[in-house]
């Protein structure tokens, strides 16, 4: 019944929905073993680096509006064992 729907501001003719991606064009996804090899066990931000998250959030905790100042060491460390994991952070 309708061929073609296009927009009233617009005079382009191509379809409103992108085409379908190639299943090798995923985004990078650290928590992929197959793309992260760094990360062999598949785990997610929320669930990596339990020793250091903790001690991070036990630092915030303690120490509330002076924590930026008085973690900094501890966030550090957290922030590389993310990165060991390939994480962008």
């Amino acid at each position: 019944m309708i061929d073609k729907i296009t927009s009233w501001w617009s005079s382009s003719s191509k379809p409103a929905v992108a085409p379908a991606t190639q299943a090798t064009d995923k985004p990078y996804n650290p928590s992929d073993p197959k793309q992260n090899p760094l990360n062999p066990e598949g785990l997610k931000p929320c669930c990596a680096c339990p020793q250091t998250k903790s001690a991070r959030d036990d630092c915030f905790l303690k120490f509330g509006d002076e924590a930026d100042e008085k973690c900094k060491d501890i966030v550090a460390n957290h922030l590389a064992c993310m990165r060991g994991l390939g994480f962008k952070v």
